[in-house]
């Protein structure tokens, strides 16, 4: 879907050379509305392996794990988003809220200067 006026994304980059930002701030969603590691990287348009592999960089940047997971079975296993995660999804979700906000005039005198005004 494309944008009528510029946007703002936000990407942090973490000590220890991590990175974290809108995809991985959507893969968090995904989980957390999915329940499923699998069915949020198949919602995504990723593979399962990309999806894993994004999840164990965030699980390894930060302090505690972000997302939790358990293996099949009697519970059908499934993975969700931990207390850590999901307050860093808020503090993330926020911050870009109010830098949007903050920089809206900035961004609409950037969109003068583009295509499809």
């Amino acid at each position: 879907m494309a944008k009528d006026k510029p946007g703002l994304s936000i990407r942090i980059d973490l000590p220890g050379g991590g990175r974290f930002g809108p995809g991985k701030a959507a893969l968090l969603d995904t989980i957390a509305e999915l329940g499923s590691l699998n069915k949020a990287a198949s919602q995504l348009g990723m593979s399962y392996p990309r999806a894993r592999k994004l999840v164990e960089e965030m699980n390894r940047d930060f302090d505690t794990p972000l997302v939790l997971s358990s293996q099949g079975g009697t519970d059908g296993g499934g993975s969700r988003l931990s207390e850590t995660g999901q307050e860093l999804r808020d503090v993330y979700r926020q911050l870009c809220q109010r830098s949007g906000a903050h920089n809206k005039a900035l961004l609409e005198q950037i969109g003068q200067f583009t295509k499809g005004k």
